[in-house]
């Protein structure tokens, strides 16, 4: 492969017309030039220059060279560029993880700074509610719960603890307390609404055996804007984080849990690979400001 440091000499002596001219202009000594020349000669087998009395005139050779080396210089400037935009966050891609109620509520403002301030970044949105086996992306909202291994090549940032609140019917008569005790759910007939595997559900269920009773499901559904719903119908009531419940229906209404209060912990996962990429960094300060406290 040539060097591109001696392709730039070459250049450089072909548009000054002198050895000693270029040597001054770049810093070089005179014979450092003509060693790197000669080098470059040798590494390419052409001759490259003739001697005309005390000076050098370049061979055909030589100017079909430094013609033809204006695209590797060129190229390099546009990478150079390339290098700049990327530490300033301009280029490049970034891929976000979400589960379906932060998606839903918090992604649309952090991908509109994120798209006007950074108009040429392409962003990879991927659902990671079922995070087993996934490759994670560059950032990642997920709710932590006891037994969630985080990657050792990302680092884990809480957002927001969002409380799981019962979503009843406005006739209902827990619907006129300001809170309900979680263990006074366990005779009603609940609307599963999550994964079966998920961790919400997971930390929902773990709150129902600290109460002391386990839910009784009369109808399953896997996401909350189905299962809210049917609350409406009189089947049951459902259990919803705070953050999944958007806006409810006529004729229904949240109740606060308490002894224990469900609360479900969001937090996010940056790769240390992006940590310090200027969009990456602003889509955690959007996503801390939509969060709220």
């Amino acid at each position: 492969m040539l060097d591109v440091a001696k392709l730039r000499l070459l250049r450089a002596v072909i548009a000054t017309g002198s050895i000693r001219a270029t040597a001054a202009r770049l810093g070089y000594t005179p014979s450092a030039v003509s060693q790197q020349l000669a080098a470059l000669q040798r590494d390419t087998g052409l001759r490259l220059f003739d001697r005309v009395g005390r000076g050098i005139e370049p061979t055909s050779a030589g100017r079909t060279l430094a013609g033809e080396a204006e695209q590797v210089f060129s190229a390099l400037s546009a990478l150079d560029g390339v290098v700049d935009d990327l530490r300033a966050g301009r280029v490049g891609s970034l891929s976000i993880g979400y589960f379906a109620s932060a998606g839903a509520t918090w992604l649309p403002p952090v991908a509109a700074v994120l798209q006007t301030e950074f108009p040429e970044l392409r962003l990879d949105l991927r659902m990671t509610e079922q995070r087993d086996g996934l490759e994670l992306p560059d950032i990642d909202l997920f709710v932590d719960a006891p037994g969630i291994e985080h990657a050792t090549h990302a680092d884990v940032h809480p957002v927001v603890d969002d409380p799981f609140l019962a979503v009843v019917q406005a006739t209902d008569p827990l619907a006129a307390r300001g809170e309900v005790p979680l263990a006074e759910l366990a005779d009603r007939r609940w609307v599963d609404n999550d994964l079966q595997r998920g961790a919400c559900r997971r930390v929902l269920l773990d709150a129902c055996a600290e109460a002391g009773f386990s839910p009784q499901f009369a109808v399953e559904t896997h996401d909350y804007q189905t299962a809210i719903p049917f609350v409406a119908t009189g089947i049951g009531i459902t259990v919803v984080p705070r953050l999944g419940i958007g806006d409810l229906p006529p004729g229904l209404t949240t109740v606060r849990l308490v002894s224990p209060q469900p609360v479900r912990n969001i937090a996010v996962s940056v790769k240390k690979t992006v940590a310090d990429h200027p969009a990456a960094v602003r889509a955690l300060e959007v996503l801390r400001t939509v969060a709220g406290p």
